[in-house]
């Protein structure tokens, strides 16, 4: 039974800018788990090096920053394929600078794709969901939903956006039968990171600052994502799941 609960066998899964880091590491999770994904990103060849590594999968690429373009996407898939039972919103981007100094059209960039690409992609899928009477959609949030690191301000207010948008999908959907909540990943090793990782003085900080004392690794994400797409998690809504070492428990 408790098994079971967990088994996502015969759903599918959509999992945005999952051609490498995060987003193919739950993509991977997710298809172990039982599920038929689909990778999602703008570059094709990627998109095929990644769906190669997953037995089973598809790819359905689209800018997922371009409201009409996702629109045609997801409504042609689900018209050619069926449905689309999960949803992972994890497309996005970083930009490192002081904020003084921060560019407006870095600031707009990181607002088209950490914030804007979760309203896009997640209103055209849930809109066939709501039809469907179920759903669930999983948002990459991130620490600095609830904290902030010098350098990363905008980064910041984007991911706390994430942080309400999920509570705005789940107040208004959860009647229909979806479930909307957000991982919130801490300090990961994967690309978007990779001058942090590389740099001593920041690692050995995050080891202090951490009381796990290390770098996550991307497939520590995958339980957490497996809970909130499968009906153990059918009563779970709104909520931001921080998978984090414990940095935003302790001071």
């Amino acid at each position: 039974m408790s098994s079971s609960l967990f088994d996502l066998t015969g759903r599918r899964a959509l999992v945005t800018g999952s051609s490498q880091g995060i987003g193919f590491a739950l993509a991977k999770g997710l298809a172990q788990a039982g599920a038929k994904v689909v990778v999602n990103g703008r570059d094709e060849a990627r998109l095929s090096g990644a769906a190669a590594a997953i037995p089973g999968a598809q790819t359905l690429a689209f800018d997922a920053t371009d409201h009409d373009a996702v629109r045609a996407a997801i409504d042609a898939f689900e018209r050619d394929n069926g449905p689309i039972d999960i949803l992972v919103n994890n497309a996005g981007m970083q930009f490192r600078t002081p904020l003084e100094d921060f560019p407006a059209d870095a600031f707009e960039r990181l607002l088209q794709t950490n914030v804007a690409s979760v309203f896009h992609v997640g209103q055209a899928v849930a809109r066939h969901m709501i039809g469907r009477g179920r759903g669930k959609i999983i948002n990459i949030a991130s620490v600095q939903t609830a904290l902030a690191r010098p350098g990363i301000a905008p980064y910041t207010a984007t991911k706390g956006a994430v942080g309400n948008l999920t509570k705005g999908m789940a107040t208004d959907w959860a009647k229909h039968g979806l479930q909307c909540n957000a991982i919130a990943p801490g300090y990961f090793d994967t690309p978007l990171n990779a001058a942090l990782v590389a740099d001593p003085a920041f690692s050995g900080w995050l080891e202090k600052r951490t009381p796990a004392g290390r770098w996550g690794k991307v497939e520590e994400l995958v339980g957490a994502c497996v809970f909130l797409a499968s009906d153990a998690s059918s009563f779970v809504n709104g909520h931001i799941l921080y998978v984090d070492g414990g940095i935003t428990a302790s001071i």
